[in-house]
């Protein structure tokens, strides 16, 4: 006897998912691309080192390189912006006595773990990362996602760039000695013709290529990391013919992760809780605490470069770190601040009442 049917399909049983994951794919890496491009330069030169006539001809384009940064550097700096970042002086001041002074303590105070915990090389390296100035776009971008003072955060940003042109190689020829290869006469005039004198160039001239540079900032930006790439590719393949990886082994790698990850919650610790003490404002703490504990890469590779010649592969190494642990914890932090702002905003507004549109009318 065959079963009456009735017209109807039956219904087959689906598998249904959750509507919510128990956890969250993170939207992009947690590594920074450029990073990865860095890795990427130094595995390149320690397969393919240059060497001979090669080896010059990577030297003056390295040469070229930065000078060619730092009149960048100095045609997008807008002296009108910065003079009127002036008014604001106590925030930038501290963020000038972070990054300068508190930083370059700190660096000293982690020269007593050589040799037992850093080779010498990586200490000194360690101490160079804390004479670098901060950086101006992730400091920004910090500021503006935890909602603070993004004008304070732009203004801190170039200050320090432009201190640091100065300041970085002089507390480097005092604190590093012989590594930076004192203030010789040939070493200020190195120090003058690729550093100094493009960027005061670039001064003079941005009244004139500054509308192109905004017109093609996607275009140079890629000559910025470009140029920062050669510099990275030059310092560390003299260093492969030189012969000094030998002396950084996996062991002393993790050992210099966990200085720089103590050295950085030292740092976002003391210019967080320190600005509240001076009593700045929550807009302006986080201004100070993302622009005060950061290190610019950009700026410290090019500069290694001109202060260490063959020894700036193992100088740079502890920035080129630092500056993505730096990322990855600023960027966490960044996060928290925005929600601690939005949980303070509906707290402080009572319930039932709107709060009434302020602007022009």
């Amino acid at each position: 006897m065959t079963p009456r049917t009735t017209g109807t399909v039956p219904r087959r049983r689906t598998l249904r998912l959750p509507s919510r994951l128990p956890f969250r794919l993170p939207s992009r890496l947690p590594v920074d691309g450029y990073v990865l491009a860095l890795l990427g330069t130094v595995a390149l030169a320690a397969l393919l080192p240059a060497s001979g006539a090669a080896a010059d001809i990577a030297e003056g384009a390295s040469t070229g390189a930065v000078a060619l940064l730092f009149f960048l550097y100095g045609a997008r700096l807008s002296t009108h912006e910065a003079l009127d970042g002036l008014k604001h002086w106590p925030l930038h001041l501290t963020v000038l006595g972070s990054t300068f002074l508190l930083f370059p303590l700190l660096g000293l105070a982690a020269q007593g773990l050589a040799p037992t915990v850093l080779t010498p090389q990586l200490a000194g390296g360690l101490l160079f990362l804390c004479l670098v100035p901060s950086t101006i776009q992730s400091s920004i971008a910090f500021t503006s996602l935890a909602r603070g003072n993004v004008p304070a955060a732009i203004c801190a940003g170039s200050f320090s760039s432009l201190a640091g042109i100065v300041l970085t190689p002089l507390l480097a020829a005092l604190l590093l000695g012989g590594a930076a290869g004192d203030l010789s006469a040939d070493g200020l005039l190195r120090i003058v013709l690729q550093l100094l004198a493009p960027f005061l160039l670039g001064q003079l001239l941005r009244r004139w290529v500054g509308g192109f540079l905004v017109r093609h900032k996607k275009v140079l930006g890629h000559v910025d990391r470009g140029s920062i790439l050669l510099v990275v590719y030059t310092a560390f393949s003299q260093g492969m013919v030189a012969g000094i990886w030998h002396l950084v082994t996996p062991a002393r790698l993790g050992l210099l992760l966990a200085v720089e990850a103590v050295l950085l919650a030292a740092m976002l610790t003391l210019t967080w809780y320190g600005a509240r003490r001076l009593g700045f404002d929550r807009a302006d703490r986080i201004a100070i605490q993302f622009a005060g504990s950061k290190k610019s890469l950009a700026a410290g590779l090019p500069m290694a470069s001109v202060l260490f010649g063959p020894q700036a592969a193992l100088t740079v190494l502890p920035l080129m770190l630092f500056h993505q642990m730096q990322l990855m914890v600023c960027a966490v932090i960044a996060r928290r601040r925005a929600h601690d702002t939005e949980t303070e905003d509906r707290e402080s507004t009572p319930v039932g009442r709107i709060t009434p549109l302020t602007g022009p009318r």
